[in-house]
C-alpha cells in the first residue's frame, strides 16, 4: 500500500474546490433548526449550574461570612440554580421542536429533490 499516494489524494481533496450538492445544503438546513436550541441549552445549563453552585457554596459559608443570612440566601440562590437546570431540558425540547417547524418545508422539499420522489 501506498501511503504516500493515499496522503496526496487526501491533501489534494482538501483543496479542490467543493460543489454545493444538494446533501449539503440539506445537512446545513438541519444543522440550522438545531443549533439555536443547543446553544441555548449549553448557556442556560451552565448558567444554572454555576448560581447553584455559588448557592451550596453560601449555604455551606465557603464564601461569604458565617451567619444565619448567608446560609439563607444560599438555600435559596441554589434552588433558584437548581430549578433553572431543570427546566432546561424541556425548554430544549420546545425550542427544538419550533426550529424544526421553521425549517420543516425547505428540509422536505430538498430531501424529495434528493430521494427523487
Amino acid at each position: 500500500m501506498n501511503t504516500d499516494k493515499i496522503f496526496a489524494e487526501a491533501l489534494a481533496n482538501e483543496y479542490a474546490p467543493k460543489d454545493t450538492s444538494k446533501v449539503v445544503a440539506l445537512k446545513k438546513l438541519d444543522r440550522k433548526a438545531k443549533l439555536p436550541s443547543t446553544v441555548f441549552a449549553y448557556t442556560f445549563g451552565i448558567i444554572g449550574t454555576l448560581v447553584a453552585g455559588v448557592g451550596m457554596c453560601l449555604s455551606m459559608q465557603v464564601i461569604g461570612s458565617p451567619g444565619t443570612g448567608t446560609m439563607a440566601a444560599g438555600i435559596v440562590i441554589g434552588v433558584v440554580g437548581f430549578l433553572a437546570v431543570s427546566v432546561n431540558y424541556p425548554i430544549y425540547k420546545r425550542l427544538l421542536e419550533k426550529g424544526k417547524k421553521k425549517y420543516a418545508f425547505e428540509i422536505m422539499e430538498l430531501a424529495k429533490e434528493i430521494s427523487g420522489s
